[in-house]
Order: structure tokens, then C-alpha cells, then sequence
């Protein structure tokens, strides 16, 4: 089983008990222990180098320093963007996207969750039409979370539930609209077409309101991680992240990767299974527990 980037991380620096053992073993091993955790060999590389010029020019004397330094590095990465879910409007809207399997129906259900207990008013949209029994998933979620869902019949068109959606919302005085997309990825066009007339109808229906895109990731996927995130940002515009599964063996490094190369923030973390389990993300504590 693959070590979480903190348990590969903290034996990186476990092997150099003393400041005196500084060296370039120190630093390579330091590196590869950053490759390990899907961070990605070019964002390992520039952690590693902006850490030594740090250490020579601030004259970091003891550990417990170089380990601040490194932590303080990380949490730069990781922000590039307002972690902070944009609210806007009513209704707001946020899209979940993501490949199938990653956790994208858990989250909007905790997400729900979150967002009636600060007392708005949500909406869940079935918007993924195309995988079996995806509905009736999110509807569970629904039931759990206390909050309404807006659905249609499998195979149906995912432009026109997101529209009943926004009726309903707008009839109910909905705060919030939460909306599920079918995870396609392999077929990047269609996807690319779908999410273009979920866009569209968006911008007609509510030109003032705020739009979220939420890329769900699995934070045991790796760099392949990166390269969804990739396609999804070509496809979709993406806004923030949800990294989850990262209660059980997942590095989780990669968000670092993707929001390095795509200036995509994290906005949630998912640590566990229960509805309560999806945390605002924070840079300072996510760099803090690594170390």
C-alpha cells in the first residue's frame, strides 16, 4: 500500500536525526520522497530548491526550522486562489464534475450537509443521467443531508433536469443548487458538448449568479490525477477542488501537482466516510500535517 505524502514526508526527515546531516543526501532524498507523494517531479524539484537557498540565506540553524521552512514552501503552492466557496447571487450554483468512482455524489451530499447547517437553503440537481442507479445514489444523499432533489428518469437529458432545477430553485427560494454531472471522461467530447449546454443554460437562465466548479479528485489517483484535471479544466472552466479519500492510504500529493500547474485552489477535503467528513480546506494546517 502506497505511504500518505505526511508518513513519507516525516521519514524524509526522520533519517536526519541533526541539522549537521544537512547535506545533498538530505535534499535528494527529500526530493524523491516528494516524487513518492505525486507532488510531481518539477514542483519537487523547485520545493527543494527554494528550501536550500532558503536555509543559506536566512542562515537556518537548527531542524525545527528547516522543517517550518519546508512547510511554509508547501503552503505557498497550495495557494493560488480563493479556497473560499463563492456564493453569489440566489441561486447560486455550483456543478460537481469529476470521472466516476472519485466520490462526487458523497461530496455533494456532505457538502449539503455543510451548507444547510449555515442555514441556506439547498437544492440537489440528478444532472448524471448516463451512469445506473446514479440518481437514485444522490437521492440517499438528499434524504440523509435533509435537503430537496430535482430528478428525471435514467438516460434522460442532463440539460433538461438542471433546467427543472433552476425552475424549482427559483419557485422555492433555493439559496443553493448543487448539481451532479455524469463523469465521461473518455469521451471527451461529449463531455466537452454537455457541460457547454449546461453552461448555456446556465448563463440564460441565471446571468447574475454565481457559478462553482468543483473537481472532485481521488487523492489516491496520482498523477493521473493531474492529467484529469487537465482535461476537466479544458472541458469545464473548473473553479476549485475537492480532494478526497485521504482518510485511508492516499498521498494526496497531487493537489499540490494540479494546483501548481493549473492555479486551481482546493476548496474541500473529504477525511472519512461519515456526512460530516468534508472539511474547508487550509493551506497553513494541510502543510502543518505533512511534516
Amino acid at each position: 500500500m502506497a505511504m500518505g505524502l505526511f508518513q513519507i514526508l516525516k521519514e524524509a526527515f526522520t533519517a536526519v536525526p541533526t541539522f549537521d546531516d544537512l547535506n545533498d543526501e538530505f535534499y535528494d532524498g527529500l526530493e524523491e520522497a516528494l516524487i513518492l507523494a505525486d507532488v510531481g517531479a518539477d514542483t519537487a524539484a523547485d520545493t527543494v530548491a527554494q528550501l536550500r537557498k532558503r536555509v543559506k540565506e536566512r542562515f537556518i540553524g537548527r531542524m525545527d526550522e528547516v522543517k517550518d521552512a519546508l512547510r511554509d514552501i508547501l503552503k505557498s503552492k497550495l495557494e493560488v486562489g480563493d479556497s473560499a466557496l463563492v456564493l453569489e447571487g440566489k441561486p447560486a450554483v455550483v456543478l460537481v464534475i469529476g470521472v466516476n468512482g472519485v466520490g462526487k455524489t458523497t461530496s455533494i451530499g456532505k457538502l449539503a450537509k455543510q451548507l444547510k447547517d449555515q442555514g441556506k437553503k439547498v437544492l440537489l440537481c440528478a444532472g448524471d443521467t448516463f451512469r445506473a442507479a446514479a440518481a437514485d445514489q444522490l437521492e440517499i444523499w438528499a434524504g440523509r443531508a435533509g435537503v430537496d432533489i430535482v430528478r428525471q428518469h435514467e438516460g434522460a437529458d442532463p440539460g433538461a433536469v438542471l433546467f427543472d432545477a433552476l425552475q424549482a430553485a427559483k419557485a422555492r427560494s433555493v439559496d443553493v443548487v448543487l448539481c451532479d454531472t455524469a463523469g465521461r471522461l473518455h469521451n471527451k467530447q461529449n463531455l466537452m458538448n454537455e457541460l457547454n449546454k449546461i453552461s448555456r443554460i446556465l448563463d440564460r437562465e441565471l446571468p447574475n449568479a454565481s457559478k462553482e466548479v468543483l473537481l472532485v479528485l481521488d487523492g489516491t489517483t496520482g498523477q493521473n490525477g493531474l492529467l484529469q484535471a487537465r482535461q476537466f479544466q479544458e472541458c469545464a472552466g473548473v473553479t476549485g477542488m475537492v480532494l478526497t479519500k485521504l482518510d485511508g492510504t492516499a498521498k494526496g500529493g497531487v493537489v499540490i501537482a494540479v494546483a501548481q500547474a493549473l492555479h486551481i485552489p482546493v476548496k474541500f477535503i473529504g477525511v472519512g466516510e461519515q456526512i460530516d467528513d468534508l472539511m474547508p480546506f487550509d493551506a497553513k494546517s494541510f502543510a502543518e500535517a505533512l511534516i
